[in-house]
């Protein structure tokens, strides 16, 4: 074989084993830059068979070149898709005489040993996994590592739009120097606004010194559109069935569902966990056979469920986006989407569920609960009628994540040179640059390391926060809001949050998990567990907030949903009850919108409203910027900012003047800042500035300041 073709054993087995008559467009393109060498994003819809296109050339390239060891590692966000990912890599790996293993959180001693003592040729892992085995004591990191050569990063978007996606990089340029060797990586993705940015981000320091290229041959327009005012990919390159419905409530949901599609499995996205719960108890008492995923149900509990539901037929599974990252779950027949995800490429990977058996078409259909649901639903789809679709971003100034990063080498190395630390990254911002030195002499100052003869350790400070379980906390980017594990005898259902059980309530302690009312029992505070017994109903459900800054409408999103209320409507089918709530919509809020600009309007009870349509984050930088004349007591919308009451037209203009130019970062919340992982290894100014420029939308203050106002009074 030539270095630029699949290995004659592999392509057999394609051909006669899958039955594969040829190879799809993408798994072709990505054959000769993968067995090359380049660095590659590979761009496809869901079920596009992204997997086998980076697997089958990175394979065949391990047998050309007699890859020893460890030389491949697979990186998934959740460790469902790695356990869902394992029995397909076995089976073409066996093909080649490689071996495949998994190592995660969930993976027992007794396996992680037996993997130490002879190592596979394929790593399917975490990056959380990935910092574990470099820290460990128990794993010779440089051994187990040294003839590592590519890895493969599944839904690179979800990474790199969040803090994982800095502690993935981070983990890799870390391993890059525990080789020795460049390694190739490789990025799967579904659609994205802005791919090269993206591919970019993934190459870490290797970026403009390495080979790189987008593989996207099902969307040949592709191109990087950072405004996000011109479509990213053909508008509905394939037929689709989207349609949306206004159904008031989730009773009403349920009685839609429940009769729709009856002898077909359908998959509801909800958008949080308590909807989950409550949707799914409504179903049930329809007659309808349900089944729940979610984070806070125990991991038995979801994959019984997941099991079911995939070898069902008539039946419904309700879930958050725990299901939408491409776990199987068997051939679907319809996805619901209950009021609206946050963004157009959420909705993509959802549709992308559907329309995979010949013939078939993907849908979607929306059943909005309220009517701001209605209208965010229909602005993301006006948005991804005009194939726009959101740039992935990574978000600004992780300084939590290098303080992390730094203790976690000194752990790996035990003792790191003063002045060589920064080598580790290979230059990579933020993590070798000039903005790592203060927190690095902070870690010193505080006692988080220690330095002695020019090396620089664990210190006391470090022991005392995170030492516990082996700095198992340290290894974690991520940690849950704490909950209480629920049992029911020696069985776990799940997880609830500890307000539900302190709360004061009259009568029996009800639960509402896994679609389920429970009765409480016992308490055990100490131990924060909860143990419960079945009841008839009456469950309640509730977990945390979202994370400080990461809620509410982009200013993309909001202004689709402003252009709705123009007159604008999304090119899907629209009910009889969504046309008429639309219309409701349009006439009701019509003194909040212009087409030539933004809105400010007094309502008969004096409350003065600006009506910006600028979204959460572009909000809360106009409240900042325009403090003088904004109230400060109520918290910025999506939507609006409320000024003073007494506000008068020189305020006005006197508080705009130098407003565009002076834009301010948003006040920041004490307990934010603490619920910022690893904000204690930080000065606690550095700690509220990251939250701060995470909260901010500079962009959309200034284009909103830069739009005309008009001043209307509220008709009666």
């Amino acid at each position: 074989m030539t270095g630029r073709t699949l290995h004659p054993s592999l392509v057999y087995h394609v051909l006669n084993t899958l039955g594969w008559p040829r190879l799809r467009p993408l798994q072709e393109a990505a054959v000769e830059p993968l067995m090359a060498g380049e660095d590659a994003l590979l761009l496809a819809a869901t079920a596009g068979g992204k997997t086998e296109a980076a697997v089958f050339p990175l394979l065949s390239k391990m047998v050309a070149e007699h890859w020893q060891g460890v030389s491949l590692v697979y990186v998934c966000p959740i460790k469902a898709l790695l356990n869902n990912l394992l029995p397909r890599l076995e089976t073409y790996a066996g093909w080649l005489g490689r071996r495949v293993a998994l190592w995660h959180g969930d993976v027992t001693t007794t396996r992680r040993d037996r993997i130490l003592r002879d190592p596979p040729d394929v790593l399917l892992t975490t990056p959380e996994s990935l910092e574990s085995m470099l820290v460990s004591v128990r794993v010779d990191h440089r051994r187990f590592f040294a003839g590592l050569r590519a890895v493969v990063v599944d839904e690179v978007h979800a990474f790199a739009g969040d803090d994982r996606g800095w502690h993935l990089l981070a983990v890799l340029e870390r391993l890059t120097r525990v080789t020795g060797r460049p390694v190739q990586r490789v990025g799967l993705s579904a659609t994205v606004g802005n791919p090269e940015e993206l591919l970019r981000w993934l190459q870490g320091s290797g970026a403009g010194t390495r080979p790189a290229r987008v593989v996207a041959p099902d969307l040949p327009a592709a191109r990087v559109t950072p405004g996000g005012s011109e479509p990213a990919f053909p508008a509905n390159p394939q037929p689709v069935d989207i349609q949306l419905d206004y159904v008031g409530s989730v009773a009403n949901a349920a009685t839609v569902i429940a009769a729709l599609h009856r002898g077909e499995k359908r998959l509801v996205f909800c958008d949080s966990k308590r909807l989950v719960e409550e949707l799914a108890a409504a179903l049930r008492a329809r007659g309808v056979t349900t089944y729940l995923s979610h984070a806070s149900l125990a991991m038995d509990e979801r994959r019984r469920a997941e099991q079911a539901f995939a070898e069902g037929r008539d039946c419904v599974i309700v879930a958050t986006s725990t299901l939408e990252l491409g776990i199987d779950v068997g051939d679907l027949d319809r996805v619901i989407q209950v009021n609206a995800p946050a963004t157009v490429a959420s909705f993509l990977q959802r549709l992308g569920r559907t329309g995979r058996r010949p013939g078939s078409v993907r849908n979607c259909l929306f059943l909005a609960l309220n009517e701001t649901g209605l209208l965010q639903a229909a602005g993301l789809l006006l948005l991804w009628g005009r194939g726009w679709v959101e740039p992935v971003v990574p978000p600004p100034e992780p300084r939590h994540i290098v303080a992390q990063q730094m203790l976690a080498l000194c752990l790996q190395e035990h003792r790191v040179g003063e002045s060589l630390w920064p080598e580790w990254w290979q230059g990579l911002a933020p993590f070798a640059g000039p903005s790592a030195l203060p927190i690095v002499r902070h870690l010193v100052r505080e006692g988080f390391l220690d330095s002695d003869g020019g090396m620089l350790f664990i210190g006391p400070e470090a022991e005392r926060r995170f030492g516990r379980r082996n700095f198992m906390g340290l290894t974690a980017v991520f940690t849950a809001m704490p909950e209480f594990t629920v049992l029911s005898g020696r069985t776990e259902i799940g997880r609830t949050d500890p307000v539900l059980l302190a709360e004061e309530v009259e009568g029996p302690r009800l639960l509402l998990l896994a679609g389920r009312s429970w009765r409480v029992t016992w308490i055990d505070w100490q131990r924060r567990r909860c143990f419960v017994e079945p009841a008839d109903g009456g469950g309640k459900a509730r977990w945390g907030s979202p994370v400080y800054g990461q809620g509410g409408a982009s200013f993309a999103l909001a202004r689709a949903m402003r252009e709705v209320l123009l007159g604008a409507d999304p090119p899907v089918t629209l009910t009889r009850r969504a046309v008429s709530r639309l219309a409701t919509l349009r006439d009701d809020l019509m003194d909040t919108v212009h087409p030539g600009g933004t809105v400010v309007v007094r309502r008969p009870d004096g409350d003065l409203r600006w009506w910006t349509w600028a979204g959460y984050r572009g909000n809360a930088t106009l409240q900042a910027t325009l403090s003088g004349i904004t109230d400060a007591k109520q918290q910025a919308s999506d939507f609006w900012l409320r000024l003073r009451s007494d506000l008068t037209p020189e305020m006005w203009r006197a508080a705009l003047r130098d407003a565009p130019e002076h834009l301010c970062l948003p006040e920041v919340d004490e307990k934010a800042v603490a619920g910022l992982k690893f904000s204690a290894a930080l000065p606690e100014h550095l700690a509220t500035a990251t939250l701060a420029a995470r909260l901010a939308d500079l962009d959309a203050a200034s284009a909103v300041l830069g739009e005309p106002v008009r001043f209307l009074a509220a008709r009666a």
